[in-house]
């Protein structure tokens, strides 16, 4: 069995669902298990409804859920068997019911908690698993469509719930194996539902995380992530356009990546294929002939220091400074207890006796985060920064790499430098406003000359 994940964009109108059906097809012989998500940029206008509904405007919320409801049954009945229109339409008549007298509970109270938000935007999944299961039908394939909150347990951390990976492992090993012996098995990404059955979300992007969870409870041979782009680059292609394929490259090495920033992968999505020694493919489905990028459990030999250069932009400094913990023990727990409370992960952090700097992406309680701060320092928030690391293996073995990344970049102003925490990567934050400059000095000092062996 392989576990295939496609992205929105993969599935976001008829032709595109078209040619996803090609891929499944060529692979049938391996047992495909495909997991979807939203198509296109549903869950965004999902949650525009939610917003919309919110601030009391009806005839907004109204007209967009109109045009979801019309884009789903457009692009549907271009792919689905003539023998199950009625079925469609009944589905997407139900959902959309479903989904309005939600939206309108939502109006009336005026706000939106997080288990709302997960409600709303599971709808997304799905109606995608659902219409690409019936236009697999159209294009010959036999399907089976399970829903993902049937197998998929989580906690109760609404828009970031984890996986209670015993009982899912043991459910997905249970149900699906012997569907996918004989049907392809669909099923919608992002979504869970917790032990008594609400529906939760895994956090944006968190179909690559389903893919992953997947492909670790039925023991698949191999995960293969449908996206875009032809692989894991060597630069983001939205700030440098013109990187280069990465080959192969190790667990480790991608995780830093996707954490740093790498949209081309959740952060999350290797932790289970990690435990299970599972291989990760990142696929292009506009360009299958592509062999794409394979993420392995070993290290990958490589004659370049640096695999790639992943980067964040939107990011907020908070510097912290206290005098009065000079010589005093508890300045960094006090600190951390701070977003500890808030529900914000810190991402880079550089300490000195009595200044902290560190950087966060969320920015949803910094109010907060500002004012318990200021009860026993001084805090200085800088807001329009960027992260930019450079991860490879070779980093923690080649001497001088520190000098040839600043020497590229001495045009640049840094606000904070981070290496050691993994000897894996070496990380720094600039205002966003240098990020191309930045990026591309880098990529001219690291790759120029590839190894071929790993580099396209």
């Amino acid at each position: 069995m392989i576990v295939m994940k496609f992205g929105g964009s993969s599935v976001e109108s008829a032709a595109a669902i078209e040619r996803v059906a090609g891929i499944v097809k060529a692979r049938l012989d391996r047992h495909p298990i495909v997991v979807v998500s939203a198509m296109g940029k549903t869950t965004n206008k999902l949650l525009a409804i939610a917003q919309a509904a919110i601030e009391g405007k009806r005839d907004e919320y109204i007209r967009q859920l109109h045009d979801l409801r019309d884009f789903h049954s457009r692009e549907a009945r271009q792919v689905v068997p003539l023998a199950n229109r009625a079925e469609l339409d009944r589905t997407l008549d139900e959902h959309f019911q479903e989904l309005t007298e939600l939206v309108k509970g939502i109006a009336v109270l005026g706000e939106l908690t997080p288990r709302s938000i997960d409600a709303i935007s599971s709808y997304g999944e799905r109606l995608s698993s659902y219409v690409v299961s019936l236009a697999f039908q159209y294009f010959g394939l036999p399907t089976v469509h399970v829903d993902s909150r049937k197998v998929i347990v989580t906690d109760k951390r609404h828009t970031q719930a984890s996986p209670h990976y015993a009982e899912t492992y043991k459910r997905l090993a249970q149900k699906l194996p012997p569907l996918a012996a004989e049907k392809v098995v669909v099923m919608g990404g992002f979504i869970g539902a917790t032990e008594d059955g609400v529906t939760s979300t895994l956090g944006r992007g968190g179909s690559d995380f389903t893919a992953s969870i997947v492909g670790a409870g039925v023991g698949a041979e191999e995960i293969q992530i449908w996206t875009d782009v032809d692989g894991m680059l060597t630069a983001d292609p939205t700030v440098l356009p013109g990187g280069h394929r990465v080959k192969t490259i190790s667990f480790a090495e991608a995780a830093e990546l996707a954490f740093f920033g790498a949209k081309v992968l959740h952060p999350a999505t290797v932790i289970p294929a990690i435990e299970r020694n599972i291989p990760v493919l990142i696929l292009n489905s506009r360009r299958p002939d592509v062999q794409g990028t394979r993420i392995v459990a070993q290290t990958v030999p490589c004659k370049n220091v640096v695999k790639s250069i992943a980067c964040k932009k939107k990011v907020t400094l908070v510097n912290v400074h206290s005098t009065r913990m000079l010589m005093a023990h508890g300045f960094l727990r006090r600190i951390f207890e701070v977003f500890d409370r808030a529900e914000t992960s810190v991402d880079m952090v550089a300490t000195s006796e009595v200044n902290v700097s560190l950087t966060i992406d969320n920015t949803a309680r910094i109010e907060q985060i500002r004012k318990e701060l200021s009860e026993f320092s001084e805090v200085a928030i800088e807001t329009d920064q960027a992260t930019v690391c450079l991860v490879g293996d070779n980093i923690r073995y080649t001497p001088g790499v520190a000098a040839r990344v600043f020497g590229a970049i001495r045009g640049v102003n840094i606000a904070l430098i981070s290496q050691g925490a993994s000897l894996l990567n070496l990380g720094f934050v600039i205002a966003e406003k240098d990020l191309r400059t930045a990026v591309a000095a880098l990529h001219a000092e690291f790759f120029t000359e590839l190894d071929p062996e790993v580099f396209d």
